[in-house]
């Protein structure tokens, strides 16, 4: 089945309003839409509005928040709710990244919190799964991400606008990445618990986690592989255009 590629940029804690306006001046100078492939870019919070002004009316593209609370609003100080994302121009949101999971210790629950807010708020939810190095070893990939993915989703209506992205701890921000044929087989167990859940086989799912120009190709040629969600490659507008172009 033929699913639309996506090409996820996180650019976590980098990227200042000016430098973003900058960055993407360059990119789409460079860049070339292609049919069939969405590049979105995900800022930190003081950069959405600036993004998604700089790629209005650019069908091919789209900005999206990093993380946001579930609460609509309220004295919750350095939070962002999803109806203040979608009003700095947000038309996505990441949900559950590996960084919100274990360095500030978001639990399942309050990703699945954050997966219902975001739907019912009318963006598109790019929910991030993925095992720690640990817990590879132990040979719990397929565990953990199930776990994650079961909970992540719990009461979700099968049909709802997400993504899936594997992203695996151990190879974030490393240059380890896992190879092509291992991330192949832990979205094929993303497939059968979706699957199982309702969910159409029109599902995106990302890999995240060290790609590079030099392994996109690769992932993209496995079958169940529909997009990267990066971060360090996607720093640079060149380096970026570069991963963009590769041939799903």
């Amino acid at each position: 089945m033929s699913r639309p590629l996506l090409f996820a940029a996180n650019w976590k804690m980098y990227i200042a309003p000016g430098e973003a306006r900058a960055y993407l001046d360059r990119f789409l100078a460079i860049d070339k839409p292609r049919h069939g492939r969405t590049v979105a870019f995900f800022p930190p919070a003081v950069s959405l509005e600036t993004t998604a002004a700089r790629l209005r009316g650019h069908e091919h593209y789209l900005a999206g928040a990093q993380d946001v609370h579930w609460e609509p609003k309220g004295a919750f100080t350095g939070a962002t709710s999803v109806a203040l994302a979608r009003g700095a121009g947000a038309a996505a949101a990441l949900i559950g990244h590996s960084e919100r999971r274990h360095l500030f210790g978001e639990t399942d629950e309050e990703t699945n919190r954050k997966m219902r807010a975001v739907l019912d708020g009318g963006l598109l939810a790019l929910l991030c799964v993925g095992e720690k190095l640990a817990e590879r070893e132990r040979g719990e990939t397929e565990a953990v991400v199930t776990r994650q993915l079961r909970a992540g989703l719990a009461g979700v209506k099968a049909g709802a606008d997400l993504v899936i992205a594997y992203e695996p701890v151990w190879a974030i921000g490393t240059g380890r990445n896992a190879t092509p044929s291992d991330a192949a087989v832990v979205h094929a167990a993303i497939r059968v618990v979706l699957v199982s859940l309702g969910f159409g086989r029109d599902t995106r799912l990302l890999y995240g986690g060290s790609v590079s120009a030099g392994n996109v190709e690769q992932l993209l040629a496995e079958p169940e592989i529909d997009g990267v969600l990066v971060g360090g490659a996607s720093l640079d507008p060149d380096v970026w255009a570069g991963v963009c172009a590769a041939q799903g």
